[in-house]
């Protein structure tokens, strides 16, 4: 009896190691095949460009010219650092002003109605327009850089948390009520609670936000520390191809790197009563 319970559980053992190696390769199978043919497409692109394959030039040339020469890979990662630098002071700033926004609309419908509209007029604001009056006001170095990232970052944070906080079912804050419950007790009871997962995807898409802020900001502030948008701007105009796109996707990989760190802490925080991510 105690061998066939043991040969039985060994065989489930098996069936869930077999399942799980399945649902991992199911996972990165498909953007691995998709990397695959945007590398093909991008070798026949450029081999079709000829001799004007400096416009797209083959992702072996990039690698080589970008990552793999001690010169240009030292100044990427420099500009990126300071471009990291500033995209996380105002990817914070974002999010703590984003927070407090959202908490004090949901307490009170005139609240909502006063302060939503600007939210949204901040939001439609063309940046790139503005940008060159926040020099004019802040200076044009690291604050004004900062300033333009919590602009672009603030919108998502605002509007996922006040989401979240206004996905409280009915019966639960009737609940509270009966009970007597004081207002911060719902708030940090109830309220912010049931509103995670939506902040932490707020998070998520302000991280991406924020990193474009950084680089929209190095390429109007010409001043102090120039991050990668300077050095992108560098690249463009001396015609430097290779450099350019290794740029490019140095600030991608950055911002890709941020986005999975804030999807991370999500499955931390609310992974135990929540599905995060998941489907």
């Amino acid at each position: 009896m105690t061998d066939d319970v043991t040969g039985t559980t060994s065989i489930a053992v098996r069936r869930t190691r077999s399942t799980n190696g399945g649902a991992k390769f199911g996972v990165w199978a498909p953007p691995i095949l998709v990397a695959i043919v945007v590398i093909a497409v991008w070798y026949l692109i450029s081999s079709m460009l000829g001799k004007k394959n400096f416009l797209l030039p083959p992702p072996h040339e990039v690698v080589a010219k970008g990552f793999l020469n001690p010169e240009t890979a030292s100044d990427i990662v420099t500009a990126l650092g300071r471009s990291a630098l500033v995209a996380l002071v105002g990817l914070a700033i974002a999010i703590v002003i984003g927070v407090v926004w959202a908490i004090a609309m949901s307490q009170a419908k005139w609240i909502e109605r006063s302060l939503f509209p600007y939210a949204v007029i901040l939001q439609t604001i063309p940046i790139l327009a503005l940008v060159p009056l926040i020099g004019f006001w802040f200076g044009f170095e690291f604050f004004s850089r900062v300033v333009v990232c919590v602009m672009i970052a603030l919108f998502p944070m605002v509007s996922n948390t006040l989401f979240g906080l206004q996905s409280v079912a009915l019966s639960q804050r009737e609940l509270f009520k009966l009970q007597h419950a004081s207002r911060w007790t719902i708030l940090t009871k109830l309220d912010l609670p049931t509103a995670l997962p939506a902040i932490f995807a707020g998070m998520r898409i302000s991280a991406g936000l924020a990193v474009v802020g950084a680089i929209v900001g190095d390429f109007f502030f010409r001043r102090g520390t120039p991050g990668i948008g300077a050095l992108l701007n560098n690249y463009t105009s001396r015609l430097q191809g290779a450099e350019l796109l290794a740029a490019i996707i140095a600030a991608s990989l950055f911002g890709v790197a941020i986005f999975a760190v804030f999807g991370l802490l999500g499955k931390l925080a609310v992974g135990r009563w929540y599905d995060f991510g998941q489907k």
